[in-house]
């Protein structure tokens, strides 16, 4: 039996886990939030992860406001820079494996073709900064995965699929930004994937994970409401018309080549995945 901690639990990626868990009842999940396990003090974490004999530790938990990043650098800093430090540190004198989640925004989106795991971070936001720094003492652990995505979704949480549908009840038209270009990420994918990792050979590293395709927010926007047969107009607009405390990555596709190849995973496009979330949320 394998135990698992899920850090997170209460986020998108964390709430999929949770659901998807019910599949595997050769898996021991244990998941907690802050109000469970603080994983900002360390003597708490080493604790839970003695008391339960964890053997991996998904580390789904973020501060995820990145335009309040830029004002609230501390707990900023604390939650996804500090405490995968912990986490690392904790899980290495444990001999946990450790599968830790980042973000397309240690990139500054200058690129012209989908990243790959080497490439050159540069983040340009506060948010971005931290979360590098938190991969940076996430390796601190040598059994240690990290996965970058980019622009997750889910029927659970707060997300843009559901902030689209939200608006199209008050409004008959919308404008969204076309300039910024990746790929949307439904969780249940990366959910899957991770369960899929911890179910085979787990290979330390760091990999790209998003779902396949590429798309602006216009086009994720106009897509939302094509599925959903919703009549909400949708007008691209650039960025600069729609300004941000927080720069955001112009361009952020990932290459997904390593993960795919590496535990052999093939990937739904996009917009595949979000006709499964949409059906999701529609029935709930």
């Amino acid at each position: 039996m394998k135990n698992i901690l899920v850090t997170g639990s209460y986020g998108q990626l964390g709430s999929d886990i949770s659901s998807l868990s019910k599949k595997y009842p050769e898996l021991n999940f244990f998941f907690t939030d802050v109000d469970t396990l603080d994983i900002s003090k360390k003597e708490d974490i080493l604790s839970f992860c003695t008391k339960n004999n964890i053997n991996y530790l998904i580390n789904c938990a973020a501060y995820t406001a990145v335009d309040k990043a830029e004002e609230e650098t501390e707990l900023n800093n604390l939650i996804n820079a500090s405490a995968p430090l912990y986490l690392s540190e904790v899980s290495k004198t444990l001999n946990i494996k450790l599968i830790h989640i980042s973000t397309d925004y240690v990139f500054d989106g200058n690129n012209f073709k989908p990243y790959v795991e080497t490439d050159k971070t540069n983040p340009n936001s506060v948010y971005g900064k931290a979360k590098l720094k938190g991969e940076e003492n996430s390796l601190k652990n040598p059994q240690t995965i990290i996965i970058r995505t980019s622009w997750l979704y889910s029927s659970y949480g707060k997300n843009f699929v559901k902030t689209m549908l939200n608006l199209s009840k008050t409004r008959d038209e919308i404008s969204v930004v076309f300039d910024q270009i990746g790929t949307p990420t439904y969780s249940a994918d990366l959910a899957q994937t991770i369960i899929a990792i911890i179910n085979n050979n787990f290979i330390p590293g760091i990999y790209n994970f998003s779902n396949e395709g590429v798309a602006s927010w216009y086009d994720f926007a106009k897509q939302i409401f094509e599925y959903s047969d919703i009549s909400c107009k949708v007008y691209p607009i650039e960025s600069k018309d729609f300004p941000t405390p927080a720069k955001r990555p112009f361009y952020s596709v990932l290459n997904k080549t390593k993960i795919k190849d590496t535990f052999n995973i093939e990937i739904p496009n996009w917009t595949d995945s979000l006709k499964v979330c949409l059906s999701k949320i529609s029935n709930s």
